[in-house]
C-alpha cells in the first residue's frame, strides 16, 4: 500500500525580473498592494507578500541584485525566467517531508534547510531548480516551527477560489497530485500546452493571475 503524505496548499509564487516590476503587475491586475518579505541568502532571492487568508499567501518573487549569486540553480527555475511576471509555481505544505517526497514523482526535489527571523521551515528544491511537470507540480515545504507567513500578513481579503492547471499529461499530473493532495480548489485539465491560473476573489471582484 502506497503510504498517503497529505498536504495543504500553502502558497503561490509570482516571479518577475524584479520586486518593483512584479509589485507593479500583481497590483495593476488586483488593485492590492504587497507587504514587505524579506532576503532568502540561500538562493539570491527576495520577495514581498500577500494574505490570502490565516493559511495561505501569495508571493512575488525575484532574483536579488544586491544578493551573491548561488553556486547552485535557484528554485521555482528562476535562472531560466523569462518575459512579464506571471504566476511560476505553487507551494504545498506537507507534514513529513521525506514522506512526501517518497510519493512525489521524480526530480521533486532535495530537502534544504531555510531560515529567517523565527520563521523555519525545510523545502525539496529540484537540482535543476525545475519541478516535474513542467513547474506544475507544487514544491513541497514543511515549516519547522509554528510560525507561520499567512496569520502575520494584513488582510486584504484576497482569498484563493480556483487554481486551474491545464497540461497535456493531466491524467498523470492529476495522479501525482492526489498522493500528496486533497483540495477542491485546485483543478486540472488536459491542453495542449502547461499553463497555469489562479482565480483570486479580490475585494474589487474575481481576478484571474
Amino acid at each position: 500500500m502506497t503510504h498517503r503524505a497529505p498536504g495543504t496548499l500553502d502558497h503561490l509564487v509570482i516571479a518577475a525580473a524584479t520586486l518593483d516590476e512584479g509589485a507593479d503587475w500583481f497590483t495593476a491586475r488586483t488593485r492590492l498592494g504587497l507587504s514587505p518579505g524579506g532576503q532568502h541568502p540561500l538562493m539570491g532571492t527576495h520577495n514581498r507578500l500577500l494574505s490570502l487568508g490565516d493559511q495561505a499567501y501569495l508571493e512575488v518573487i525575484a532574483i536579488d541584485p544586491d544578493a551573491p549569486g548561488p553556486d547552485h540553480p535557484r528554485w521555482f527555475d528562476l535562472d531560466r525566467r523569462e518575459g512579464p511576471p506571471a504566476l511560476r509555481t505553487w507551494v504545498v505544505r506537507v507534514p513529513d517531508l521525506e514522506a512526501a517526497l517518497a510519493v512525489a514523482p521524480p526530480g521533486s526535489g532535495v530537502p534544504r534547510d531555510f531560515a529567517r527571523a523565527d520563521l523555519r521551515w525545510r523545502m525539496a528544491v529540484p537540482q535543476d531548480g525545475r519541478l516535474p511537470f513542467d513547474n506544475l507540480f507544487p514544491a513541497l515545504i514543511e515549516w519547522q516551527t509554528d510560525a507561520h507567513p499567512a496569520p502575520r500578513l494584513a488582510d486584504a481579503g484576497a482569498r484563493l477560489q480556483r487554481l486551474r492547471l491545464a497540461h497535456p499529461r493531466s491524467d498523470a499530473l492529476r495522479d501525482a497530485l492526489a498522493a500528496i493532495l486533497e483540495d477542491p480548489r485546485v483543478a486540472v485539465e488536459a491542453a495542449e500546452h502547461p499553463a497555469m491560473t489562479a482565480d483570486l476573489d479580490t475585494p474589487g471582484g474575481m481576478r484571474a493571475l
